[in-house]
């Protein structure tokens, strides 16, 4: 039997567009209350609308992974109103369609990294402390197979950063397994969201067609919260059927 998650606050961040959307509303489907953050206040409001509609509570929280007083400020707001985090997802992403040594910028690699990465960091450093007092926790990390498999298309600082999720994670399994608190590096394959518009060529419907859908990935961070509490995986990988 897996977690009670009926009373587990769940803080999703990236949660205004496909995967973090979709973890929000599989999410919802199984009881947690969700925590809704991302950049656009817009779309992080319609993400919490949908896990509403599916009989779930949800908050939105509008923030930017990459402004650390924002960060703390989220988190302050989502203690005051619905106390300690429990768990965390964190699927907000950046990459750029110049993605070799060529042609890349050395500011916008640094805008990447600070997303996929220290923003990664930032989160998880406001939320241990509160999952280190309740006796545990889990932390999900929407990564890449690109951090799994060299991927030399998926791009210099995209790679980069997402590889350095894994270390990470197993930092956090390494120290805070202790205190219950596991960390899963979820590396997926291809998936049709809009982030492929960010691709020096942008997939057509054919080549979407055969990628995964943003409920799969939901389905896998589903999964791993569902997990038993002595369960721990360290990392899960899943890909489209077919050539790739």
């Amino acid at each position: 039997m897996g977690r009670t998650s009926g009373e587990r606050a769940l803080w999703v961040t990236g949660g205004g567009s496909g995967m973090g959307r979709a973890v929000a509303l599989a999410a919802a489907g199984a009881g947690w209350r969700v925590v809704v953050s991302g950049r656009r206040r817009d779309a992080v409001e319609q993400s919490a609308a949908l896990v509403r509609e599916r009989g779930g509570a949800a908050l939105a929280v509008p923030v930017d992974v990459r402004d650390g007083a924002d960060v703390r400020a989220a988190h302050a707001r989502i203690v005051e109103q619905w106390g300690a985090v429990h768990d965390v997802v964190l699927s907000a992403g950046l990459n750029t369609p110049d993605r070799s040594w060529a042609d890349q910028d050395v500011d916008e690699l640094a805008a990447i990294v600070d997303t996929n990465l220290t923003g990664v960091a930032r989160v998880v450093d406001a939320v241990l402390p509160g999952m280190r007092e309740h006796g545990g926790g889990r932390v999900v990390v929407v990564s890449s197979l690109a951090a799994w498999r060299f991927s030399p298309g998926s791009g210099v600082a995209y790679m980069a950063s997402k590889t350095a999720v894994g270390a990470l994670c197993a930092s956090l399994n390494d120290q805070e397994g202790a205190h219950g608190i596991t960390a899963c590096h979820l590396c997926p394959g291809d998936v049709d969201t809009d982030f492929l518009e960010l691709r020096p060529e942008v997939p057509d419907a054919d080549r979407r067609a055969g990628m995964l859908a943003p409920a799969d990935v939901g389905r896998a961070v589903r999964f791993v919260l569902e997990s038993p509490p002595r369960v721990r995986i360290d990392e899960l990988v899943i890909t489209p059927v077919g050539p790739r």
